[in-house]
């Protein structure tokens, strides 16, 4: 019998090794098995307990480097607050306690083990100079510094640790103003002015009607002129050195008088000559004609030539050549002649007449039946608008849409295009608009007085067929309005009967809040005003009263300062000096900015020529980096951090130059303060 070989599997427990038989392919498998789970486990093992050891010791180093690194960053920002000289310069530094403080030395140092390096470098923005920082191209900007900050160490393993940040010079530190006649006194005025006394604490305007007059400090008159007879004055207007009186209100005064001016201010103010025989309501002057709104229903307007006389030798009574019929029996109340053409206003309608001839009976009216108003016109203005456009400005005696427009372009079909009602129950009494204006976009309406109402207005006429009303009004308190105009400087002038005050000036550059300026007590009323802003500068209202003895008085206005109108003038500052290099930071002007008005300004900084800033050069520049007079900053700006030829900034030395325009001899933009802000 053959014998049976066992093969002994082995197991190791606890160093003993214990015997038995068993199959032997089972035991191989094992033993493979075993080996192979040990090659894996045992490594991985290892491995993750000597990583475990290493990473607590390089998150400890980190630890230590974000704490170094807050630590510098705090370090370099010291040294920014002790000034921007000291610390923008670029390069590699790392910090050094000098005593109480902080100062940067070249190069880069070690602390514990830990590289320490700043890098610090310029900053380049958009090619505003002002906006975003480019990493391409740009312009530099001298006021900002980019700022690495790393510390590096080499074990356990070579790390790092980054923060990079941007510092700029302060933007709150210093301030200059300049607001008060003083500061603006030092300045360069050309075609511009100061007005003496200041309108608020000191302002700079266009130089608006000299001769050292001043709305807001108006004089009852500088010359008087007792118009003949004891008639009512109700009627005026003015052209350069001449005003057209109308004293027809009763039959006890003469129908019209003719005041020639002479000098400036008038040296001589008397009537020339009259005209007679009707009750007059309004008036229209030309340079050789004159023509008389009247209560005659054959006639409601005369037309006088001025250049002929009815009773010579003696010369004093002007003749009638011509005269208008309107349909009906209604009165003349209203007169405008332009381009050959009459707009009278009768009763409810306006008519339009041919007078290319001015001589003969007028009675075929080229708008036949004339056009409807919304109630008795009492005033009518024409003008031609920048488009081509003639329109007329009517004011009438309704409660409700009393302004109104009528485009009379075509005069044989006018047309209402736009309308308004202002105030509250209260009827039209005058309107004013720039007829010399042709992009004219404001009226000016006085209605009737009543208590606690708004009774002048400003209206947006920039759009004819949808007028609309500025701000809220003014308020006459207590007088009861006959007529209005608008002078230069910002003012208008509204008078009337009753109240305490029957003269009264209004600065309306603050379209949204007009405010009383000055105002005259005539106790025997106004009944109406014109104005005139002579070609030399010089500025007058003219003014009709009940005054028996001398209804006619002339008043001298003006800006103040004595300096004439102009439609463009520059004020350019004093020298700013900041006593050393500085960052001119931004600049914010308080200004007002009226219709048919512009205001830009330009900067200017440089660098001290011998510790002095009087022979430093100026190149003042705009936001597109050149003094062409358009290239201007509209509002408050950033100031160009930039070098571009003698213009420098950072810089010690400051100037700003402020242009204004106006395309209307009454508007204004007006310079109240001027702020700039620097940083050392």
């Amino acid at each position: 019998m053959k014998k049976k070989f066992s093969i002994f599997n082995f197991h190791f427990s606890f160093g003993q090794v214990y015997w038995w038989r068993k199959e032997t392919g089972q035991s191989l498998i094992e033993i493979i098995l075993v080996m192979g789970l040990s090659a894996i486990i045992f490594p991985a093992l290892l491995t993750g307990l000597i990583s475990s050891r290493e990473g607590k010791a390089q998150q400890a180093q980190r630890t230590q480097a974000v704490y170094l690194l807050n630590e510098t960053i705090d370090t370099v920002r010291s040294v920014r607050e002790r000034g921007w000289a000291g610390f923008a310069v670029n390069g590699t530094f790392h910090p050094v306690e000098s005593g109480p403080i902080w100062t940067l030395s070249a190069g880069e140092d070690t602390v514990n083990g830990f590289t320490r390096r700043i890098i610090i470098s310029d900053v380049n923005r958009d090619p505003q100079a002002i906006g975003p920082i480019v990493t391409i191209g740009g312009v530099l900007d001298p006021s900002s510094k980019k700022v690495e900050v790393t510390i590096s160490w080499e074990t356990p393993r070579t790390s790092s640790v980054t923060n990079t940040l941007y510092m700029t010079r302060y933007l709150d530190n210093d301030g200059i103003v300049q607001t008060t006649v003083a500061d603006f006194s030092s300045g360069t005025l050309v075609n511009t002015a100061i007005p003496n006394p200041p309108i608020t604490d000191g302002e700079v305007i266009l130089g608006a009607g000299g001769g050292g007059g001043d709305w807001c400090n108006p004089s009852k008159s500088i010359a008087e002129v007792d118009l003949p007879k004891s008639g009512v004055a109700n009627a005026i207007m003015a052209i350069e050195g001449t005003v057209f009186a109308g004293t027809g209100d009763n039959a006890s005064g003469v129908s019209f008088a003719k005041v020639p001016l002479v000098g400036d201010p008038p040296t001589s103010a008397t009537v020339a000559a009259t005209f007679d025989g009707y009750k007059t309501n309004t008036v229209f002057g030309e340079a050789n004609y004159a023509y008389l709104g009247t209560d005659n229903n054959f006639k409601e307007v005369v037309i006088m030539d001025l250049t002929q006389f009815s009773d010579p030798p003696t010369n004093s009574k002007y003749k009638e050549i011509g005269s208008i019929n309107v349909p009906g029996n209604s009165n003349g109340d209203g007169i405008y002649v332009l381009s050959n053409k009459a707009y009278v206003l009768a009763g409810t309608k306006l008519y339009i007449f041919d007078i290319t001839t001015r001589s003969g009976a007028h009675s075929t009216e080229l708008n036949t039946g004339g056009l409807s108003l919304s109630g008795t016109g009492k005033k009518v203005l024409v003008a031609v608008s920048s488009d081509g456009e003639t329109y007329a400005y009517i004011a009438t005696s309704s409660t409700s849409n009393q302004f109104q427009i009528v485009k009379v372009t075509n005069a044989s079909s006018p047309v209402v295009v736009g309308q308004i009602t202002l105030g509250t129950s209260q009827s039209g009494v005058d309107v004013y608009v720039n007829t010399q204006n042709l992009t004219l976009d404001r009226a000016y309406f006085a209605t009737s007085y009543s208590s606690g109402k708004s009774d002048f207005f400003i209206v947006n006429i920039s759009t004819k067929t949808n007028p609309t009303i500025v701000g809220n009004g003014y308020n006459t308190n207590g007088m009861s309005p006959k007529g209005i105009t608008v002078v230069t400087g910002n003012k208008a002038v509204i008078v009337g009967t009753g109240g305490t005050n029957q003269y009264q000036v209004i600065t309306i550059s603050n379209e949204t809040n007009p405010t009383s300026c000055a105002s005259l007590q005539y106790s025997t009323g106004v009944y109406g005003v014109a104005s005139v802003l002579q070609s030399n500068g010089y500025a007058y209202s003219y003014i009709i009263t009940g005054d028996s003895a001398a209804e006619l008085k002339i008043i001298l206005g003006g800006a103040g300062g004595g300096s004439s109108y102009a439609s463009a003038g520059t004020f350019t500052s004093s020298i700013i000096d900041a006593g050393h290099t500085v960052s001119f930071n931004r600049f914010d002007p308080v200004f007002l900015q009226p219709s048919q008005t512009t205001i830009g300004f330009q900067v200017a900084v440089a660098e001290a020529v011998g510790e002095s800033c009087t022979d430093a050069i100026y190149k003042f520049i705009g936001p597109g980096f050149t003094d062409a007079p358009t290239d201007v900053f509209a509002t408050g700006s950033a100031i160009p951090l930039l070098n571009s030829g003698s213009y420098r900034n950072p810089g010690r030395c400051f100037k700003y130059k402020t242009y204004f325009t106006s395309t209307d001899s009454t508007q204004t933009p007006e310079l109240d303060s001027f702020t700039i802000n620097y940083s050392p």
